[in-house]
């Protein structure tokens, strides 16, 4: 039987070039990258077909990370894959082989062209006071976070948190502790990044927001600068959200060239500007430089010298019976 393609895909999929002969490529991504690639996907064709490429037809899938990575493991055609973490591609590897294990080290800064931080949004004025990590275990404050189970954005949040702990001098015991408290704080596990912000913005539940920093600029241009701001706490694991091409699908169409290309071009100067615009933070120091009124000073925490390989991270915190089952099943 013929696998027909979701329709929440089609309903979502931003399409350029309407030739039915073009060739289509499928990116498959996480919830909080509409905007970048909506502006990405265009600037991209114009390029290609400067360069003497055909038109395209670009097609995106946006959900919780690791839901998607999930679906392009079932079957899901995705000739590129842009996840917000190591682990979503990683798993891709494992099942099936549709990437090698060395995807990573295809293109520069370990295959992540921009990084982010983690932020919290909170009301207008900020009436729970909510300033760092240790705020959000405060008595009556709910927090809004997604699934560390589905979602990158989740599985930051948690990194962070236990960071936060390790580098103010406490054990590993303090920091599942720590967690566990946080965790306990959530109404509502949604999952993906996107879900928690209409559960945090649209159904007004909880008090604070831990999302990405890109994903503040997108409340504000949906939902109006009026009702929220934006804490950046003392630390953050630096999100390097990584891409890679998905093997399996592109040398069954043929379209490794244009897969390839098309990630390729992350690194351009105009992409690491888009990336910029969108509050993303660009490899290219230069061009931070050119944003650097947009972007804070963090407190940054490389994940892998903090926690080991992502396959350990994966293995030990969010793997079915890990450290996070273990803190959420146990409230």
């Amino acid at each position: 039987m013929k696998r027909l393609l979701p329709f929440s895909l089609l309903a979502a999929g931003l399409i350029f070039g309407s030739s039915a002969q073009a060739t289509t490529l499928l990116n498959v991504s996480y919830d909080v990258m509409r905007d970048f690639y909506k502006d990405y996907n265009a600037a991209f064709q114009k390029h290609w077909q400067a360069e003497g490429g055909k038109p395209l037809v670009l097609q995106m899938s946006h959900g919780g990370s690791s839901k998607q990575a999930r679906a392009v493991i079932d079957g899901l055609p995705a000739d590129v894959i842009t996840m917000n973490m190591a682990t979503d591609i990683n798993a891709l590897a494992d099942n099936g082989g549709l990437v090698p294990k060395n995807w990573d080290e295809r293109l520069p800064n370990s295959s992540a062209p921009f990084t982010s931080a983690t932020v919290f949004i909170v009301r207008k004025g900020n009436p729970k006071g909510l300033k760092d990590w240790p705020d959000l275990l405060k008595d009556g404050v709910q927090v809004v976070v997604p699934n560390p189970k589905t979602s990158g954005n989740g599985r930051y949040t948690y990194l962070s948190a236990w960071g936060y702990v390790l580098e103010k001098g406490g054990d590993e015991k303090a920091a599942k502790e720590f967690v566990g408290k946080l965790f306990k704080q959530a109404p509502v596990l949604d999952t993906g990044g996107r879900a928690a912000t209409t559960t945090f913005i649209q159904n007004q539940i909880g008090d604070v927001l831990v999302t990405f920093e890109n994903e503040a600029e997108m409340i504000a241009r949906e939902f109006g600068r009026g009702s929220f701001e934006v804490v950046y706490p003392s630390v953050s694991a630096e999100a390097e959200p990584p891409v890679a091409v998905v093997d399996k699908v592109v040398d069954k169409k043929g379209t490794r060239k244009e897969a390839e290309a098309y990630l390729k071009y992350l690194w351009s100067d105009e992409a690491q500007r888009i990336a910029a615009n969108n509050y993303l933070r660009p490899r290219n120091p230069v061009i931070l430089a050119e944003f650097a009124d947009r972007f804070p000073k963090v407190t940054f925490l490389n994940v892998v010298k903090t926690f080991g390989d992502w396959p350990v991270i994966q293995s030990t915190h969010f793997k079915d019976g890990g450290l996070f089952d273990q803190i959420y099943t146990a409230q």
